[in-house]
């Protein structure tokens, strides 16, 4: 097995739930109306830092599919899947595409306004220690 790669998005960036692993980007997202078995999903035109499993037949609340469920490339834990092929002419457009599970992933926004605060006493740099 080779080393590993990982691609650092820049700007704002949808990540993994688990490791905080960048995933996608809101340039690339292209709908908020989906939805999974555990909840709400998002559809995406591309997502990074994944592996793609193995192909399965699946039948959707939109009809079948070929999909592959993807897994963070760095922890390991799923977090959506790939359509690859849609039977229906009218979910054609869903090729290629990718779900990340909303319940799995994290918008940066949702962790990058945490922030630290030191509560503890210091010195200025005109105290003597």
């Amino acid at each position: 097995m080779g080393r590993m790669f990982v691609v650092e998005l820049d700007g704002r960036s949808y990540r993994c739930g688990f490791c905080k692993t960048h995933l996608a980007v809101p340039d690339d997202l292209v709908s908020r109306s989906f939805h999974c078995r555990r909840g709400k999903a998002y559809l995406f035109n591309n997502v990074v830092n994944i592996t793609v499993g193995d192909l399965e037949e699946r039948m959707m609340i939109s009809g079948m599919h070929t999909v592959a469920d993807i897994f963070c490339c760095c922890c390991g834990q799923i977090v959506g899947w790939k359509y690859e092929a849609a039977c229906e002419k009218s979910q054609k457009y869903k090729e290629g595409k990718f779900v990340l599970e909303r319940g799995r992933i994290v918008d940066e926004i949702d962790f990058s306004s945490e922030v630290y605060i030191d509560t503890r006493p210091s010195m200025s740099d005109s105290e003597d220690a």
